[in-house]
């Protein structure tokens, strides 16, 4: 006789299974799809809101900096760049846009290619590419520091998995 609930079994025979029971294909379909998006969300990396706006000013100065550019251009550049790790919304974007040119960093103005929309076009200014050269040397000793320190403290348990 099979175990009762809460009990061991005495065999392994005592283990049943019941198979009269068949989800129908989309159910089953639903369930694996499930499964592997549960295993596709651990594959990405979800960067922490303070890392992103951190990281924000530079990344837009330094992609003003090799060209100019408009406000969806520099969403797409920063996907492309970051393997679509970032995702920026136009929430995010506009605003420090904005910001950037009430400190000087950069300056803007509408245009219409032939046959095109209607765009603000950014561009970094000299004020902009000093606050990126001062950016760049923050960065460059925040990266320094964090591979000091994983690479010293990589034998330890909270850097397992990295």
């Amino acid at each position: 006789m099979p175990a009762t609930t809460g009990t061991k079994p005495e065999s392994a025979g005592d283990y049943h299974l019941d198979t009269s029971f068949a989800a129908p294909p989309q159910e089953q379909y639903l369930a694996v799809l499930c499964i592997m998006l549960q295993g596709i969300r651990e594959v990405f990396l979800h960067i922490e809101k303070d890392l992103v706006a951190a990281s924000s000013t530079p990344l837009v100065l330094g992609i003003l900096a090799g060209n100019e550019s408009y406000g969806y251009a520099v969403l797409q550049k920063v996907r492309e760049l970051s393997d679509g790790e970032l995702e920026w919304t136009d929430g995010m974007l506009y605003p420090l846009l904005h910001r950037l040119q009430r400190l000087g960093y950069v300056t803007s103005e509408w245009r219409t290619p032939v046959g095109g929309r209607r765009r603000k076009y950014y561009v970094i200014t000299d004020a902009g590419r000093a606050a990126l050269a001062v950016h760049r040397r923050q960065w460059a000793a925040v990266n320094r520091t964090l591979d000091d320190v994983w690479q010293r403290f990589s034998a330890h348990r909270a850097f397992e998995g990295m």
